[in-house]
């Protein structure tokens, strides 16, 4: 076997069998999830409730309490964003990419701060905040929090914050031993760029079909 596989499969040294399959089936659903977003194609929320639901075990396994919350949260939302996707502004057409208003970013910034206190109290009432992954944790969940909120509500800002923390994210579970989902979180960074630029491409259009 190459050293780099050798390299990767030595991170799971002690990590059972089952959690290891259970990352790769969630890192192919979660891939599946942000190609269809970048499509604009309604997939993305069967595919996000498969992969978010294998992770929210994972996470709680590893103990990363904040990403373990924000799977669940993206469940939840999952079911939001594939209603308001399938609502119509006429007979054949759904609902288009727009930019947020100022209402919106005003409450962009209430769900980002209120996630990170949220966060924080949960390390703290399970005595978990005794590393610095727990602070930067409590972050990339807050950037995701409104990443797919405004996902679900299908505003383009969105991919600015998915981009923002996947950055993070990458050297975050390389430095926790979840080789796989750090490879994740490097291959949505590149995702989420084109994802952006496609979804630049379609703003205000309403689209008459969501396979795509």
């Amino acid at each position: 076997m190459s050293p780099i596989f050798d390299w990767i499969f030595a991170q799971y040294e002690g990590t059972d069998s089952h959690l290891i399959i259970l990352e790769m089936f969630g890192v192919f659903f979660g891939f599946l999830s942000v190609w269809y977003s970048m499509r604009e194609n309604i997939l993305v929320f069967p595919t996000g409730i498969i992969s978010t639901g294998i992770f929210v075990y994972i996470l709680l396994v590893f103990g990363l309490l904040g990403d373990m919350l924000i799977n669940a949260y993206y469940f939840a939302m999952s079911i939001y964003g594939w209603y308001v996707w399938t609502r119509k502004v006429d007979a054949t057409h759904f609902i288009p990419i727009t930019k947020t208003t100022s209402k919106e970013r005003k409450w962009s910034i209430i769900l980002f701060v209120a996630t990170i206190v949220f966060v924080m109290m949960v390390y703290i009432f399970f005595d978990r905040l005794d590393s610095w992954t727990s602070y930067v944790d409590s972050f990339t969940t807050a950037i995701f929090f409104v990443g797919m909120w405004l996902m679900a509500r299908k505003k383009i800002e969105n991919w600015i914050y998915w981009i923002i923390g996947d950055i993070i994210s990458v050297p975050l579970y390389l430095y926790k031993g979840l080789i796989f989902t750090s490879l994740q979180y490097f291959l949505f960074t590149i995702i989420a760029i084109f994802g952006y630029l496609a979804w630049k491409k379609s703003l205000n259009k309403s689209p008459q079909t969501l396979l795509k």
